[in-house]
């Protein structure tokens, strides 16, 4: 081969190379971003599909945490979860009896991070849990590491059961 040869395979390398970076950086990134939209269904009458436009337009709620980390006050705006839980169809207050009592959410990010919720302990009618989808921090939209969309469940010691990136809702009935 003569120094054309070598320069245009050398060429064509290189190309192939920062393609293939380009896709692997590309990749990389969407792991590290929430979807733009997350579900809720399982056990529920009307399953949902919600977007950030849809959470802008619904009855929204704000709360205000310490962050156990940084130990500085964050102040998360967004729907609470019970809501969203009635507006699928799920039973409310004093409709939660027998099986209901056994019942459970499970929230999933999208990195599959899951946490589970028992079905009583967000609803008012039992407790005051407070816990709500978040999509901004601050005044600000949740950042790509962490939103859209961030389960905040603020009355915890521990955000252990916080879920960033959250892509789905699930009302699971355990079976008899």
């Amino acid at each position: 081969m003569n120094r054309f040869s070598y320069a245009i395979h050398a060429l064509i390398s290189l190309l192939l190379i920062a393609f293939l970076y380009s896709q692997v950086s590309a990749r990389q990134q969407a792991a590290k971003t929430g979807p733009s939209e997350f579900t809720v269904g399982g056990a529920v009458t009307t399953p949902l599909t919600i977007t950030a436009a849809d959470l802008k337009t619904m009855d929204r709620a704000t709360i205000h945490v310490t962050n156990p980390h940084s130990h500085k006050e964050e102040v998360y705006e967004g729907v609470p979860l019970a809501s969203l839980l009635k507006e699928a169809g799920v039973p409310q207050r004093e409709q939660i009896r027998g099986p209901w009592m056994a019942a459970y959410v499970l929230a999933e990010a999208a990195d599959g991070y899951r946490v589970v919720f028992s079905f009583a302990e967000l609803d008012s009618g039992f407790l005051d849990s407070d816990v709500l989808v978040a999509d901004t921090m601050n005044g600000a939209p949740l950042g790509p590491n962490e939103g859209p969309f961030k389960l905040v469940a603020p009355h915890e010691k521990r955000p252990a059961r916080w879920v960033r990136m959250l892509k789905s809702i699930t009302v699971v009935q355990v079976p008899k």
